[in-house]
């Protein structure tokens, strides 16, 4: 039986990935930090760096048994991910202080919300993957709505004006749990409809998508905790998102007549987002400087 593939898989991959995940899911549960009343900005950090040497060297195994190219498309589609979740972060921290949850809720109920986007995530990838394999005319709408969140995202002021303004209206003190999971889970479902056909533009691989994906989700949680203080200084992160699904858009709507490759893709990607974060980090210092 574990010799059979599932999705292009043997299908040992696939549980062995998942009890890896499972088994860091609970690692991270039980991290201090977790337990705590106040946030710890250093153990986070530590976390997220940590989650990034994991899908490093998931990378390098994809590399050894599947090749380079295999390896490079994963890099690329967590790259992706892990970008555009940045926008889930203002989404999250406008949902936290909206409903006034203290920081142990707060690691609850994103530890609940990252089972969710996992089972929500599997459905989306096979939809979209059986979709672009069936009818080729769907990478065309794909790309479209690439072409439209890449449009929403660069005529906003900040990433945060891409919040669904139900979320920014809701009144604080609303401390149970349930309505904060299910807003994560709402949230998460609607950032999909955007970053899934991006990581499709890069790879059509269900094993590659769905582990770039939730490798991705899996540092989310951590990297919230260590960018909450500083998200309101990513003064053009938004204009960086918007670049990425631009080009991630082009290069799926021309595929036809122009073929990028994954390395090619993966070092634009890089240096769009590099740029903005530069950017960002000049803006907030010339900021403090005008302050003193």
């Amino acid at each position: 039986m574990l010799r059979q593939t599932i999705a292009g898989a043997p299908v040992l991959w696939w549980i062995s990935f998942h009890v890896a995940v499972l088994a860091l899911i609970v690692a991270d549960a039980l991290l201090p930090h977790s337990r705590r009343d106040t946030p710890r900005p250093k153990l986070a950090w530590m976390w997220s760096l940590f989650m990034a040497l994991v899908a490093g060297g998931f990378a390098f195994w994809l590399n050894y048994e599947q090749g380079r190219q295999t390896a490079l498309e994963f890099i690329s589609g967590y790259t992706i991910e892990t970008s555009l979740s940045i926008d889930n972060l203002f989404v999250f921290m406008i949902l936290f202080r909206g409903f006034g949850i203290n920081h142990r809720q707060q690691h609850r109920a994103l530890l609940w919300g990252v089972f969710g986007a996992i089972f929500l995530r599997a459905i989306f990838i096979a939809l979209g993957v059986s979709l672009l394999d069936r009818f080729e005319w769907v990478t065309y709408i794909f790309g479209a709505i690439l072409l439209y969140a890449a449009w929403r995202l660069a005529r906003g002021s900040s990433a945060a004006d891409a919040v669904p303004g139900w979320i920014k209206n809701m009144q604080k003190g609303a401390t149970a749990l349930l309505p904060v999971i299910l807003a994560v889970e709402a949230t998460d479902l609607l950032f999909a409809v955007d970053s899934i056909p991006a990581v499709l533009a890069v790879s059509r691989d269900p094993f590659v998508v769905y582990t770039s994906n939730i490798a991705a989700i899996l540092g989310l949680r951590s990297l919230y905790f260590a960018l909450s203080s500083m998200l309101d200084r990513f003064h053009y992160l938004h204009y960086g998102l918007a670049g990425l699904l631009g080009f991630v858009a082009i290069k799926m709507l021309a595929a036809h007549w122009i073929e990028i490759s994954t390395l090619w893709s993966l070092g634009i990607m890089a240096a769009i987002l590099g740029v903005c974060a530069i950017a960002s980090l000049i803006a907030t210092a010339k900021g403090k400087t005008s302050h003193v």
